[in-house]
Parts: C-alpha cells; structure tokens; sequence
C-alpha cells in the first residue's frame, strides 16, 4: 500500500518519535512510506490534495533512526490523494500556537478532501477538528475524569481552589506535552492570579482536581481500534510515566522517566468505558494517560512512546499498527464505497 504520514515539519521531527517508528515499521513490510510537512499540503486544480512529500527506496536500514535520518536527507517528491491509500494525520495542532496558526486546522480540512478519493485518513479528520483542544474529553463519562471547569473567570477558578481545598491543577485548554501545566497549592496561592493572567492569554483556563496519585507520575496507554494495543507475544503498549525530580508533570518532552508496569483490571475497565465513544469517532490510534482510577487525557493527534515502549518490552508494537492498517486498506478496496471513513478506521 501507498501510506503517507503527516507531521508538523521535517526539520522539527526527530528520528526517534513514533512516527518514524510507524513509518519504518510499514517500510519494513515493503509498503510506499511518505512524510509530509503541514506546509506541504495544497489542493490542486483537478480537485485532487497534492502534496510535497519525502519518501525513500530500495535500501536497507538497522533501525528506525537512521531510515528517517535517510529520508530526511532526500529530496522533495511530490504525491496526490488519487495514489494514496492512506493518509494517517500525526501532527499536533498544538505546536503551531503563535507561530503557525494557519497549520493548525489544515491537516484536517486536507484530509478531508483525500477522503473523496477513497483514501483511508486516520485519525477520522472531522473527529479531530472538534478535538483540537482538551474539551473533547469532557465528552467523555464524567466518572472517568477529575472534577474539572474550564473557564476565564478569575473568580471561578479561585473559588474552585478553595472547593479543593486549596490544591489543584491548571493548564490551557489547548496544548500537550506539559505546557504551561502548574500545580497550585497553600504556598504557591499568592500567585494564583498571576498564572491564571498567563494561561488566559493563549484561551481557556482548565483547573482540575489535584489527584494525590499523581505525585507518582501516570500510565500511558496505547489503545488501537477502541482496544489496549498489545503486540503478537501478548505484550501491551503500556508505560508509568515518572516525574521528573520537582516537576508535577510526567510528559517524557517534559523530563518524564518511562517505566514498565503491569496492565490492571483497572487499567482494563477505564479502557473498556472509553472504548465506545472511541469508535465511534473513528479515533484509531490513541494514548490515555491514567492517574489512580481516573483519566487525565485522551491524546488523539499524535501520542508518543510507542516506540519507547517497545524498546522496554523488547517488542514490535508499531508494525500491530501497520498489520491493522493493512486489514482496513483491503476493507476499503474489498467495500469500495459501502464503509464510511469514521467507521472503517477503527475496525
């Protein structure tokens, strides 16, 4: 298959993410791997999505490091969605803020046209354009998440500190990887205001329920097709998150030290409430990340570790990935117009 992989931008994308984790798992089962650039997408006059892109051929690697540094090394090709099967949208709208607002919607609205063609876009596009911040997972049962509001009034968010006994979360409604995400507590309330200001300016304020818990890091988890993603030796794409000495926030980006640890009933129960709504939105490949018994994201763009996990259990979770790719790409052909997107994406 002809599978094409959007990131934010070749110069900021790092061999060692899960996305050339994915990319080179699909090349080692001699698919056409593509990456493209946000920047890179355009809508031809033909109607077609057409894209600059950087593939590689015909070569040989060791590992997922030096293939993407091979790529990276190559030229500009150019591809459009009449020869694509997949276009799987793995970059995060949440890194263009302030400098490329313009790239946070486009991978979308891009994806959207490709679906025209037939072409097999994960995760479902319009799922993610309503997801582009932290209240997609308000959508979700609320016995699964903290106490939560999310708001720009000062006062609200003060009188919610005190409902919790003066201990709580705050970060922007939109973002990941830990930014701008503060603990306030006794000592730190003569500051409140002060970074309820700072967060305001980039939007909404989410002030959460401080789990105790959480002093420990969270568990990230991987969930494929609503499921716990586990690999063929029966191993699940599971990780504790650590944090870093200080920090309240367990992000890997962040200074966050991955563990193993073992699945749960628990951990399986969150999972399973999850799991409807999952499928239904067409969300394929997704990252939750679980504190006690409660969860605090749900990371639909493009959740990261995988390939961290896989060197932790010495297993191969990226190509589970690819092999249910493949069973939806032969779905499509097989259906031709009879499956919707949002549905095929998440059988």
């Amino acid at each position: 298959m002809k599978i094409a992989f959007i990131i934010n931008d070749h110069k900021t994308e790092k061999p060692n993410y899960t996305t050339p984790a994915l990319g080179y798992a699909a090349y080692k089962r001699d698919h056409d791997v593509f990456f493209i650039g946000v920047g890179e997408l355009a809508y031809a006059s033909d109607g077609h999505l057409s894209a600059r892109c950087k593939t590689i051929t015909g070569k040989k690697f060791n590992n997922q490091e030096t293939y993407f540094k091979a790529v990276q090394k190559e030229e500009f090709t150019k591809i459009t969605s009449a020869e694509l099967d997949v276009l799987f949208l793995r970059n995060d709208p949440s890194d263009e803020i302030d400098e490329r607002e313009w790239a946070q919607n486009a991978a979308f609205i891009f994806g959207e046209i490709a679906m025209q063609d037939k072409v097999l876009v994960l995760n479902h596009p319009s799922t993610l354009a309503s997801a582009v911040n932290k209240m997609y997972f308000q959508h979700f049962p609320e016995i699964l998440r903290p106490k939560t509001i999310i708001t720009r009034d000062q006062q609200e968010i003060k009188d919610f500190f005190k409902e919790q006994k003066q201990k709580m979360i705050l970060k922007p409604l939109q973002g990941s990887g830990g930014k701008n995400v503060f603990m306030m507590d006794s000592k730190s309330e003569k500051n409140l205001s002060q970074t309820i200001d700072a967060i305001c300016r980039d939007g909404f304020v989410i002030a959460q329920e401080y789990l105790p818990e959480a002093k420990n890091g969270d568990t990230r988890l991987f969930l494929m097709n609503g499921v716990p993603l586990q690999s063929e030796d029966g191993k699940y794409a599971i990780m504790q998150r650590v944090n870093a000495s200080g920090d309240i926030r367990s992000n890997i980006h962040a200074g966050g030290k991955p563990q193993k640890v073992k699945m749960t009933d628990q951990i399986l129960e969150l999972a399973e409430i999850v799991r409807p709504k999952l499928v239904q939105d067409g969300m394929f490949l997704v990252g939750i990340d679980i504190v006690g018994d409660k969860l605090m994201e749900i990371n639909v763009f493009s959740p990261g570790g995988l390939n961290v996990m896989g060197e932790m259990y010495k297993t191969d979770f990226a190509v589970e990935v690819i092999k249910s790719i493949e069973k939806k790409v032969h779905y499509n052909n097989t259906y031709e117009d009879y499956l919707f997107n949002s549905r095929l994406a998440t059988m």
